[in-house]
């Protein structure tokens, strides 16, 4: 009798401490668990079809033809579009603004002409300390050029030799 109360003491002992950590009621199964209310999503009802023979096949991954993805719903509650909305992109109010906005005749390359546009306007809005000084607009930094170190040396010798000054001639520069 003795040797029995020790042998069920340590079983009991040792589930009272497991319960009460959290990760092992979990694993039991002993914790309630909600379903994400937010992951839930309603399907629409089964129908069944008046000639079996013209069914599809099944294909895995595939919405079913009477329910609509979950983000168009999201949309057409939110937003109030319908599913026709939906498909073509714009809802007849837009199609009209747009009609007589006259945009349905944009050149192909629209996108060229902006990006010049844009440039020219950047260049116009240049301060005019940014002009005279020739900063590259924006961070201050001056336009700069290398310097060919080989041809500047030679000319700069071949300044000296002649007698002429040193800033006579053009300073060499390695092109990008």
């Amino acid at each position: 009798m003795k040797t029995a109360i020790p042998a069920l003491i340590v079983p009991l002992a040792s589930a009272l401490v497991l319960t009460g950590c959290s990760g092992v009621k979990e694993n039991l199964g002993l914790a309630r668990t909600s379903p994400d209310e937010f992951a839930v999503v309603k399907r629409a009802p089964l129908e069944m079809p008046q000639d079996l023979s013209t069914l599809p096949p099944p294909r895995p991954g595939v919405l079913r033809p009477q329910e609509k993805s979950p983000e168009i719903e999201a949309r057409e509650t939110i937003f109030g579009q319908t599913a026709l909305e939906e498909r073509s992109g714009t809802s007849a109010g837009e199609a009209a603004i747009l009609g007589k906005a006259g945009a349905g005749n944009v050149p192909d390359n629209v996108r060229v002409e902006l990006d010049r546009e844009a440039a020219e306007l950047a260049e116009n809005e240049r301060s005019v300390a940014d002009k005279l000084l020739n900063w590259s607009g924006g961070g201050g930094r001056a336009s700069a050029n290398v310097v060919d170190a080989a041809k500047e040396a030679a000319r700069l010798k071949n300044n000296l030799e002649s007698g002429r000054p040193v800033t006579e001639g053009k300073t060499p520069t390695i092109k990008d």
